[in-house]
């Protein structure tokens, strides 16, 4: 029998929630665990005691892009502290000038919503969208060849499509772009936490990915990763005053522009949520991103095996492609479905058609094969008149 390679039951005393439901809701929302509940207690309580202590705030918000870029192995001067991935896509969307030759953005059929509407929205700047199609629930890389040429400006690939978790091989689709002289921007949020990210040997050019998924944190951050190279010749029109040279210059005349990627900062920063999100990552930092991978590949087998030999029916390819532990099933009403098991004490997460069961490094063989009998008896259930 498969064992983690790591001491799962010391990590899983560190998620008060696994006394009394099982988590596999992890592409929406991990759970709270002792190390960010910690973390969220010393912000409180320096709020409390202090009122106000800007130095260590900011300090914290340096540690938290610190993290980040430990985990995407970039620098940190390659790193900005944003409140969203829309807020990331919108900040390099508007340092694109559509108007200079190249005018075509390329996109994933697999882009989450928050992506695809920013450059959506850019159509107003003189842009042409020109969208890349699923095929059986993913992208086949073949599919971006016909689609990329020399008017095109950026290429937005999602390393992980949100709706059944199938994997794009995005270091292809960055060389693809670049031999036609486009940049790569990739949304990793799907992804990064659960899967090895190195943007060194991907050689991407951009990536944006938030924390409250598989990196174990909260709402209301994100990071933007912009190689060094690309900083000085992107100015976003979307920016705040942490975008500045100095940000406590206070001069509302002159915009003039970080030289690191904090030229993409915008206004006073998600402090809160970098104490969270700088504990989650280092703790995940920790435990290592192979053996998280390792582990959490060996729950995605079982869980479309386990699917498969009950009768389900899966989106997307399944094992066919790479992919994320995030494996979506067919059903009726994803919704009521999601309510069913969370009654049965396992938090699903439903998206359209289908209701995703994404495990993380924290769950066991025992609570994969729970929660798929449990999803055969609610289907059942659902269909008895």
């Amino acid at each position: 029998m498969a064992v983690p390679p790591f001491d799962i039951a010391a990590l899983r005393a560190k998620i008060p929630i696994l006394e009394r439901a099982i988590p596999l809701n992890n592409c929406s929302q991990a759970p709270l665990t002792s190390v960010t509940r910690d973390a969220a207690a010393r912000y409180m309580e320096s709020w409390n005691s202090r009122g106000m202590d800007w130095d260590e705030w900011m300090g914290e918000v340096e540690l938290a892009r610190r993290a980040f870029a430990a985990m995407i192995n970039a620098e940190p001067d390659e790193v900005s502290v944003v409140s969203s991935v829309s807020a990331a896509t919108s900040a390099i969307a508007t340092a694109i000038d559509f108007g200079s030759g190249r005018d075509v953005v390329v996109a994933s059929g697999a882009e989450f919503p928050a992506v695809g509407h920013v450059w959506k929205a850019q159509e107003r700047r003189g842009a042409r969208v020109r969208w890349v199609a699923l095929r059986d629930g993913h992208v086949p890389l073949e599919m971006y060849e016909g689609a990329i040429d020399e008017r095109t400006a950026i290429v937005s690939a999602a390393h992980a499509y949100y709706q059944n978790g199938a994997v794009q091989d995005v270091a292809a689709i960055a060389r693809l772009a670049r031999s036609h002289g486009a940049l790569s921007y990739v949304d990793a949020y799907q992804s990064l936490g659960v899967l090895p990210v190195d943007v060194r040997a991907m050689d991407l050019d951009l990536l944006a990915s938030g924390t409250l998924k598989y990196l174990m944190g909260t709402p209301g951050i994100a990071f933007l990763y912009v190689r060094r190279a690309l900083v000085a010749r992107l100015e976003p029109l979307t920016t705040g005053w942490f975008g500045r040279v100095n940000p406590f210059a206070f001069d509302a005349t002159r915009l003039d522009w970080s030289a690191s990627a904090s030229r993409f900062d915008g206004g006073t920063p998600p402090i809160f949520p970098a104490y969270v999100s700088r504990a989650a990552m280092e703790w995940l930092h920790g435990i290592g991103s192979g053996a998280i991978a390792e582990w959490t590949q060996h729950l995605s087998t079982r869980l479309v095996e386990g699917a498969l030999a009950r009768g389900l029916s899966l989106h997307g390819p399944g094992l066919a492609v790479p992919k994320t532990p995030s494996t979506a099933i067919l059903c009726e009403d994803a919704h009521a479905v999601e309510s069913a098991l969370r009654a049965r004490g396992i938090i699903a997460s439903a998206r359209g058609p289908v209701i995703r069961l994404a495990p993380h490094f924290y769950n066991t063989v025992a609570e994969i094969d729970h929660a798929l009998d449990a999803l055969v008896e609610v289907l059942a259930e659902a269909r008895t008149p």
